[in-house]
C-alpha cells in the first residue's frame, strides 16, 4: 500500500494541476467574443466543451480536498458510507476514493 504521505503528495500534485485547469479554462470562457459570426458560432462550439471540462475538473477539485481534509481527521481509507476499509487497490487507482466498492455501486 501507497503510504498517506506519498498519497497526499499525489492529491497535492493533481489539486494544482487542476487548479491550473480551471484557472485557463474560466480565463478562455471569460474571453471577448469574436466579431467574426463564423467564428463565433465555432468559439460556442468549444466553451460548451470547456464548461463540461471545467465541471468535470471542479467535481474532481472538491473530491481531492475531501481526500486531503480525510487524511488530516485521520479518517481516510474509512468508507464514508458504511465505515468499513477501502480496499487499498482502489485508493491506488483513485486515490480520493471516499467509499468502498460496495457503496459506490
Amino acid at each position: 500500500m501507497t503510504s498517506h504521505d506519498e498519497l497526499r503528495a499525489r492529491l497535492e500534485t493533481r489539486l494544482q494541476q487542476l487548479t491550473h485547469r480551471v484557472g485557463k479554462i474560466e480565463e478562455d470562457l471569460r474571453r471577448t467574443p469574436h466579431p467574426d459570426s463564423e467564428e463565433r458560432a465555432t468559439e460556442t462550439q468549444n466553451d460548451e466543451v470547456l464548461g463540461g471540462l471545467d465541471a468535470s475538473s471542479l467535481v474532481e477539485l472538491r473530491q481531492i480536498q475531501a481526500a486531503l481534509h480525510r487524511i488530516e481527521e485521520g479518517t481516510y481509507g474509512a468508507c464514508v458510507g458504511c465505515g468499513e476499509k477501502i480496499a487499498d487497490r482502489r485508493l491506488e487507482v483513485v486515490p480520493y476514493a471516499a467509499t468502498c466498492v460496495d457503496c459506490a455501486k
